[in-house]
């Protein structure tokens, strides 16, 4: 196991986020010291404020990096870690960015995240990346979830799949590559051991809940006409459309061998999880 000095807190950014409070309360169950970094977390840090930045990185050795979306930050504060002796990295990518087919980037995210890959790698510090596909948990604390929770997921996804990878299982790679030694200068996808259609996913999920839910396909026309009388700008929904492409095309439904890799083990099923989720009252109506 790599050395973590109890003087030397792990930083861990987004830590109110999916993967980030999971991070948080795994590395917490090790006995680690975690300095929880978020807007309105536990340790005040706002990527948009670089004056909070070094209060952050003070006395830090090791950094999980949760980016923001659309943005260049993370370079700046890369470099602005250097100067403080970090030693080690561990970044939050996104599947698929080295293909330029995956998804239509209407929101300008890609270039971000790629130069944010770019500035870690070449840091000079420790890093391990990890890019995982669509979160397990958007039917339960994301994306989908207030549709999941209402009966009706309404979708332009068609009868795409995707092999969704459990957050529970994100976390677990990246407390390994911020503890353990063997993970540096590797590049973790991460996906679950199967794709699953949306239709399998909700009925999956309709019987773990012992509720009726229901997917409904939808056309892209359809959709973002219904964000549209809900009050999103059309821009805005049309954006969110995009983001469904990839599971309506097929893309997302290549399965990863990141978890295998980094863990010894394989990843979670999409059943296993609806069931756990189901069973800490996760769908409650």
């Amino acid at each position: 196991m790599a050395e973590v000095m109890p003087e030397h807190p792990i930083l861990v950014t987004g830590a109110t986020g999916k993967s980030g409070r999971r991070v948080v309360s795994r590395l917490r169950a090790k006995g680690l010291p975690v300095r929880a970094a978020a807007r309105n977390g536990e340790h005040v840090f706002d990527w948009t404020d670089s004056g909070t930045w070094d209060a952050a990185l003070e006395g830090v050795r090791s950094i999980y990096i949760v980016q923001p979306d659309g943005t260049r930050l993370v370079r700046p504060f890369v470099e602005r870690a250097v100067q403080h002796g970090v030693e080690q990295i561990v970044l939050a990518s996104g599947r698929g960015i080295d293909n330029p087919d995956y998804v239509k980037d209407s929101g300008g995210v890609l270039e971000g995240v790629l130069d944010s890959e770019a500035a870690v790698r070449e840091s000079g510090l420790k890093w391990t990346i990890s890019r995982p596909g669509w979160f397990s948990q958007n039917f339960s604390e994301g994306f989908f979830a207030r549709d999941i929770r209402a009966g009706e997921l309404r979708l332009p996804g068609g009868d795409g799949a995707v092999s969704f990878i459990d957050a529970e299982d994100i976390a677990a790679v990246v407390v390994a590559a911020l503890t353990e030694d063997g993970h540096s200068g590797q590049i973790y996808e991460l996906s679950g051991p199967r794709a699953v259609t949306l239709a399998e996913a909700v009925a999956t999920i309709s019987e773990a809940a012992g509720r009726e839910i229901r997917y409904v396909p939808l056309s892209v026309e359809n959709y973002v006409a219904e964000l549209v009388q809900q009050g999103l700008p059309q821009a805005d929904a049309e954006a969110f459309a995009d983001v469904i492409a990839p599971i309506r095309s097929g893309a997302g439904e290549y399965v990863s061998d990141g978890v295998q890799r980094a863990l010894g083990r394989p990843p979670r099923t999409f059943a296993e999880f609806a069931k756990s989720t189901a069973a800490a009252g996760g769908w409650s109506a």
